[in-house]
């Protein structure tokens, strides 16, 4: 049995982590969360210790956020710097518990991240499993505005159609107000079940405030980190990501077993980019598995079934 919270220091900035599981021999699962700056451990940990049977799960506050926000540079927050980021914490994990390789899943910016690592720094990751899967940043943020604007019509929302009109068309995935335009966006498209068809998470302050306000899992601290290092690591790291192709970036190819548990309904990063990137990128195994009653969350959106699916898609690997 193992379950502690650390602070662990990846490149020389200490970040947090929070490891639990019932059996170290068990194989390692590292989630990246996504944002970039939306830590979740009280999910990982909270609503997912099921795993800890299989595995021992790890969860991240990447830099910048949550437990990870004070000290941090904004300078330093860059797609590179993460990825070697992860990357450490994967060398940290696989030294700590004795592995030659661990797993790796994301969500959200958590799949680019994890696409990105795999890529750059195969040779400790056993598989990746991405959902809410990120493919084209600019593609994504037009088809989600699309989305939002669509809805809006459809329901006769003339706040909402006001609202989208004077934001404009994603340019290169960033809207012209920044920050502030993607957050006014987004909250449309939550709104419209564009993020999940459940109705207790078609906002930000029922999906994501109450959630964390309610967890035993951060302290006062975190909770400060985790409200200004929000909006501090996505203002610093947006229009960055925004830009990011990831068929581009692989060149085409990963070099580990690569599967994506991706939502229909996804329309946050839209789920109807997935299966073209899917066909194009070549790895040693693939995947494509489709929850058709989800959104950009399979895993809170229908739980049993996604982490059905991990178990058969690793362990036989571990």
């Amino acid at each position: 049995m193992v379950d502690f919270i650390q602070m662990v220091e990846l490149n020389g900035f200490p970040q947090k982590i929070h490891v639990k599981g019932n059996d170290v021999k068990n194989p390692v699962l590292l989630f990246l969360h996504g944002g970039p700056g939306v830590a979740n451990r009280h999910f990982v940990i909270g609503s997912n210790s099921d795993l800890c049977d299989d595995f021992t799960i790890v969860a991240w506050d990447q830099r910048g956020t949550c437990g990870s926000f004070k000290g941090c540079k904004r300078e330093t927050l860059t797609v590179s710097q993460l990825v070697e980021d992860a990357n450490e914490l994967v060398n940290f994990l696989c030294d700590s518990f004795g592995k030659e390789k661990i797993f790796i899943i994301g969500g959200s910016w958590g799949s680019c991240l994890g696409t990105l690592l795999a890529k750059r720094h195969p040779e400790r990751i056993a598989a990746y499993i991405g959902f809410g899967q990120f493919v084209d940043g600019p593609k994504n943020e037009e088809l989600s505005y699309q989305f939002a604007l669509e809805q809006a019509l459809a329901h006769d929302d003339k706040a909402a159609i006001k609202t989208l009109g004077k934001l404009g068309h994603p340019v290169g995935g960033v809207y012209k107000t920044g920050y502030d335009g993607m957050m006014a966006q987004r909250k449309i498209m939550m709104k419209y079940g564009g993020y999940s068809q459940d109705a207790k998470k078609r906002s930000y302050l029922d999906s994501m405030v109450i959630p964390i306000l309610k967890s035993k899992e951060y302290s006062k601290e975190d909770i400060a980190g985790f409200v200004q290092g929000y909006s501090f690591v996505l203002k610093a790291m947006w229009d960055e990501v925004a830009g990011l192709n990831l068929m581009k970036e692989t060149g085409g190819r990963v070099e580990v077993p690569y599967y994506i548990f991706d939502g229909r309904l996804d329309n946050n990063t839209p789920a109807s980019l997935v299966e073209e990137y899917y066909n194009a990128l070549s790895a040693p195994d693939k995947d494509l598995i489709w929850f058709d009653n989800a959104g950009h969350n399979p895993l809170g959106d229908c739980p049993d079934e996604f982490k059905k699916c991990i178990r058969e898609k690793l362990l036989p690997l571990a």
